[in-house]
């Protein structure tokens, strides 16, 4: 089951396709973040856990 590593919400493949890294993780959502601000966050958090 895809799901975001932040909140753990579910996630389609989609979504992960799109705007997960090249492992398939996803940091932000549309359940924990603003929908105009998924890329962003996204990119922020995983700067923050490497």
């Amino acid at each position: 089951m895809n799901q975001c590593n932040h909140c753990e919400a579910f996630v389609s493949r989609n979504f992960v396709r799109v705007f997960g890294d090249h492992d398939g993780q996803v940091y932000a959502c549309p359940s924990c973040s603003a929908n105009a601000g998924i890329s962003q966050v996204s990119a922020e958090r995983r700067a923050a856990e490497s």
